[in-house]
Formats: structure tokens, C-alpha cells, sequence
């Protein structure tokens, strides 16, 4: 490659140094003087003109002095100036004319040399960029037949069906004689769905790790380009590659780039996004049954995909690989906790427990956290409290610990935080409440956190409306034990609010509107949400709604206010601990929770 450019180098340079060359001999500038006629004979005259070139339009002569000069004349135009030359015994010749054929090859050759240049320039770079400037339409595919990716199905946990089910379509293509044999045809495609960090890309190289046929890999984006046909053109040639590689793999990842719902733009329906979808699913669906060829798509927005890319003959499998359960986190976490030492491998199954919704990408972020603070810290292995501030750090951020907050601020965000943890340790049916925190983190002041038991799939009425009240615990704890409301509350009223707008609109929990749901999730996904959420409602429900919503929210922050009431003198006392301790967690946080006995039946 180094060589390649220095001859380049070297080819520029001697094209500059003919064009300069051709420049000087054209075009040159010398330190020869041009004089006026008049002038000429003047210095004849006076003796200081040694000798004179007389040709055709010009003059060139030399001074007694050395210098040269020149002057415009016309042949014949002044019969004096050769007896004068004579009378002044200035030496003159007549030279030859000069020939016309090189200024007229020079004026022809140089735009040659430079469309050569250019054109030269030109070949090199597409060489160099492996052809680009003559390959928009071939496909970027990454192509693994013997390096494939060295990540295998042990390296990943907390999904096992998922594996089972990608295993089996490796099965398909190692023994698909096993399968035709009962009147089986390979599934053509399968369909990796879930939210972001839940590990399907992570799926797809496992995949690409076991499978001993071919894989290719490819992005959605990487099809779509600025000239129109580009993208349909590559669809047909990574369908044209893998053909020719059958039985092989084919991974497309975030599909939804170029398989959104077509006519839902501003450009009609012709515009390039959809002439590739267009491409993709008549390559998908004209496939024969025993072609060998299997896709594998991931994304994490099923629900703007055009219908016609998920019927079964596309897409016939749609694997959701959603956030793992308290057993596939703690799997998880000793994955990567393969190659790192630990003070205790049980403390895993109480992280596990402590990260409830949390994506195997977060997870792998709390054990690399971990590693960073203990190597910080000096530490040889790393122990329970560094995953424990891992945790906290992934979820709300680094401590801001040169923050600088006043006595009457961290008083005012010590009773905030405490009405949170009253409010919620006190509410029937709550979860146990963790940890309460008054050192800054990201965004938050100050924060609370619950632990849950157990994960939970589904949530009742009571528990929603646990956790709206627990959310306002904070502001009515400042309104009862401060006389005054600050802005500290903001974040609480927006997942209050967002909350029961849910329990109205979608889970049918209000009594007034019913069983119905008012959400609209048929959005058009290429103008924005907020630009086009349209409302599938009159304005007197929207009215009765955002009644309910109020109601909801009124009753909570109501009873709220009855267990700060109730429990004021307590919630000072943890207040005034919390703000010397600045943390409190565990036994001890519970042991002043439990101490506050509520009156609220």
C-alpha cells in the first residue's frame, strides 16, 4: 500500500515539473527590458548600443554595459534606422525567422497532458478504494467463510429459547435431508425482535461462530444510498453472492432502516427507500424451497415494518429476545465475569436480584464498571460494593461529589427523598424500599430506590397506583414538613403522570371511560411522533380523560400526604440522619422504616 502511494507521489510530481517546464518556455519572465522605439535611436545616438538582432516585428539588442533589451518595429517602416547604425558603427544581423510549430504543439499537448493526468488520477483512486467509483451497485456484505467471529452459543445467556431456535436452523443447513424427509422446508427467514442491548447482534455473531456454512453480514443503511436504484441493485447482488454460496446465512442488521412501512413518506411511493424494500421482498419470497439460503434480520422497531416483509414466506419465524429474567441475569453476569476475579461468585445471584429490567448490555456495563472502580481503588479482585456503585452509576451516573449544595438544599432534598421512602415503604402491597441518596448522580439531586422481590410481568391496579403515590412522596413531603414546594419534583410528576394516562388510555383501570383504549400506535414513523399523533378521540372524551388522569393523580398524592401526616416527626428524625449520612441503606434503612408506624388502613 506504501508503495502504491509513493509512485503516485512520484508520477504527480514529474507532471508538475513538465507543466512548469512548459509554463517557463511558454510564458517565462526573464530580466529583459522592453524600450520604446524613439528611445532606441536615441541611445544609438549617444553611443551606448553594442549590437542589434533586427527580425521581423522586434529588435533585440545589447548595451555597451552587458544589458539586454528589446523594442517593437515593423521591417521597412524607417529607412534611417540602418544608416544610422552604420554612422554609429553598431553592429546588426538579420536572423533567421523563427518557426511557429512549437508554440502550436505546446498549446494542443498541454490539455492532453492534463486530461491524461486526470484521467490517471482518476483510475488509481477507484483502484485504491477498491473500485468504488465504478461499484455503486455491489453489495457491502461482509462475507465469513473460514474467520468467522470467535463468539459462540456459550458466550451467550439469559436467551435460551432463542438459541434453540437459531440452533435449529443451523440444523436446517448442516442435515437438511433430516428435515425433507418428513415434507419440512427450510424457514426463509427469521426475525430477531426486542429492545435495544437485549443481545441480538450478539445472537447473529454466535451464529456466524457455530454455523460451518457461509455468512454473510450486512446492515440495513448500508443499501440505501443518495442515487436512486443503488439500493435494489445491491439487494440483487448480495441475493446473486449468496446464491452462488448456498447453503449460507444471511444477517441483516437494524432491517428497519430499509424495511419501513412503505407510503408512509413524504417523497410518494417511489422514492429509493421503497424501490429497495421493493427489491428485498421479491428476492426473499423468490427463493426455492431448497435453495439453502437462510436470513436472519434484527431490529428493534417491529412495528414501523412494512406487513408484506413479515408474512410467513419472508420473515416465517419472529423471535423476541426481550430483557432476561432474574435467572438469565445472573447468567449473564458470569459470563462476563468469566475472566475477572471476584471477591465471591455468590454476590452475582444478589446483583442479579438488584437489576431488575436491565438488558444484558447494561449488565455487561455493571460488571465492567466494577472492574474499572476496583483497578481505581488498587484492588486485586472485584468485591460486592464494587458492583453495588456499578449499579447506582449505570442507573443515574457518576457521583458529582464537588457538586457544591447548601445546608438548607441538602436539607430540602433530604425530606424529599425520605417522603419517597415513607411513602413507599408504608403503601400496602409496596415493594421494599433499598436505598436512599443524597449525593448528586447525572441529573438527580437525590434518589430512592425499591428493590423488587421477585420480576414481575404483570401489574395490578393497587400496585400502579402504589407507584404513582410513591412518586408524589416527595413533594408532599416538602409541602407538609416545609411549608413551600420546589422544583426537585418535576421528574416525579412526568412518570406520574405518563403512568396514568396508561392505566386510562391503554389498560382500561378507569372506571368512567371503561374497557377501552384510546392509544394510537399507527403513527407515521418518517415525519416524527410529534408532528403526527393523531387523536382517535372527540373532545369530550379527550376532556373526561385527562379528568381521570387528574383524579388518579389527586388521589394518590392524597394519600401520600396522609402517611407524611401521620408520620411526620419520623420523617424528620430520617431526614436529619440522611443528611449527615448522606446515604442510607440495608438493615439500617429499614430498621428506620419499620420503626414508623403508619395509621392508614
Amino acid at each position: 500500500m506504501k508503495t502504491n502511494i509513493w509512485r503516485s507521489i512520484a508520477v504527480y510530481a514529474i507532471l508538475a515539473l513538465l507543466l512548469w517546464g512548459f509554463w517557463q518556455l511558454l510564458f517565462g519572465s526573464s530580466d529583459i527590458q522592453q524600450i520604446p522605439y524613439d528611445s532606441l535611436k536615441t541611445m544609438i545616438r549617444d553611443g551606448k548600443v553594442q549590437s542589434l538582432e533586427l527580425g521581423g516585428t522586434e529588435i533585440a539588442g545589447t548595451l555597451k554595459d552587458g544589458s539586454k533589451f528589446t523594442t517593437l518595429w515593423q521591417v521597412g517602416a524607417d529607412p534611417e534606422l540602418i544608416p544610422l547604425l552604420e554612422k554609429n558603427t553598431v553592429a546588426y544581423s538579420f536572423p533567421p525567422p523563427p518557426s511557429n510549430w512549437l508554440p502550436i504543439v505546446l498549446t494542443y499537448l498541454v490539455p492532453i497532458l492534463l486530461l491524461v493526468g486526470f484521467w490517471f488520477f482518476m483510475v488509481r483512486q477507484s483502484q485504491a478504494g477498491g473500485n468504488q467509483a465504478f461499484s455503486f451497485g455491489k453489495s457491502k456484505a461482509r462475507l465469513f467463510l473460514d474467520d468467522r467471529p470467535r463468539v459462540t452459543f456459550n458466550d451467550v445467556a439469559g436467551v435460551e429459547e432463542v438459541k434453540e431456535e437459531l440452533e435449529e436452523e443451523i440444523e436446517f443447513l448442516k442435515t437438511p435431508k433430516k428435515f425433507q424427509a418428513l415434507g419440512a422446508k427450510i424457514p426463509k427467514g427469521v426475525l430477531l425482535v426486542g429492545p435495544p442491548g437485549c443481545g441480538k447482534t450478539l445472537l447473529a455473531r454466535a451464529v456466524a461462530g457455530e454455523a460451518s456454512v457461509p455468512f454473510f453480514s450486512v446492515s440495513g443503511s448500508e443499501f440505501v444510498e443518495m442515487f436512486v436504484g443503488v439500493g435494489a441493485s445491491r439487494v440483487r447482488d448480495l441475493f446473486g453472492q449468496a446464491k452462488k454460496y448456498s447453503p449460507c446465512i444471511v444477517f441483516i442488521d437494524e432491517i428497519d432502516a430499509v424495511g419501513r412501512l412503505r407510503g408512509a413518506g413524504l417523497g410518494g411511493g417511489h422514492d429509493e427507500r421503497e424501490q429497495t424494500l421493493n427489491q428485498l421482498l421479491v428476492e426473499m419470497d423468490g427463493f426455492d424451497p431448497n435453495a439453502g439460503v437462510i436470513i436472519i434480520a434484527a431490529t428493534n422497531r417491529p412495528d414501523i415494518l412494512d406487513p408484506a416483509l413479515l408474512r410467513p414466506g419472508r420473515f416465517d419465524r419472529r423471535v423476541v429476545v426481550d430483557a432476561p429474567d432474574i435467572n438469565g441475569r445472573e447468567a449473564i453476569l458470569r459470563v462476563h465475569a468469566r475472566n475477572k476475579p471476584l471477591d465471591n461468585q455468590d454476590d452475582l445471584k444478589i446483583i442479579a436480584r438488584r437489576t431488575p429490567g436491565f438488558t444484558g448490555a447494561d449488565l455487561e456495563n455493571v460488571v465492567n464498571e466494577a472492574a474499572l472502580l476496583a483497578a481505581r481503588a488498587d484492588k486485586k479482585s472485584i468485591g460486592f460494593k464494587d458492583m453495588d456503585e456499578a449499579i447506582d452509576r449505570v442507573i443515574a451516573g457518576p457521583q458529582k461529589k464537588n457538586r457544591v449544595v447548601s445546608d438548607r438544599e441538602k436539607e430540602i432534598i433530604a425530606i424529599h427523598e425520605t417522603g419517597h421512602a415513607l411513602v413507599g415503604r408504608l403503601l400496602p402491597g409496596a415493594e421494599p424500599v433499598h436505598r436512599i441518596s443524597i449525593i448528586s448522580r447525572g441529573l438527580a439531586l437525590g434518589y430512592t430506590i425499591q428493590l423488587a422481590s421477585e420480576d414481575r410481568h404483570v401489574r395490578s391496579k393497587q400496585e400502579l397506583l402504589n407507584q404513582v403515590a410513591f412518586a408524589l412522596g416527595g413533594r408532599a413531603a416538602e409541602q407538609e414538613l416545609l411549608d413551600e414546594i420546589t422544583t426537585g419534583a418535576q421528574n416525579d410528576f412526568q412518570k406520574s403522570t405518563e403512568l396514568a394516562r396508561q392505566m386510562v388510555t391503554e389498560w382500561g383501570m378507569s372506571e368512567k371511560i371503561g374497557p377501552l383504549s384510546y392509544a394510537n400506535k399507527d403513527e407515521m414513523v418518517f415525519l416524527g411522533r410529534d408532528f403526527t399523533r393523531e387523536r382517535i378521540y372527540s373532545e369530550e372524551v379527550a376532556f373526561e380523560i385527562d379528568q381521570e388522569i387528574k383524579k388518579i393523580i389527586t388521589a394518590c398524592y392524597e394519600a401520600a400526604v396522609q402517611i407524611i401526616r401521620e408520620n411526620r416527626d419520623k420523617l424528620r428524625q430520617i431526614a436529619d440522619i440522611l443528611k449527615e449520612k448522606e446515604v442510607l441503606e440495608g438493615e439500617e434503612l429499614e430498621a428506620l422504616l419499620t420503626a414508623a408506624v403508619s395509621k392508614l388502613e
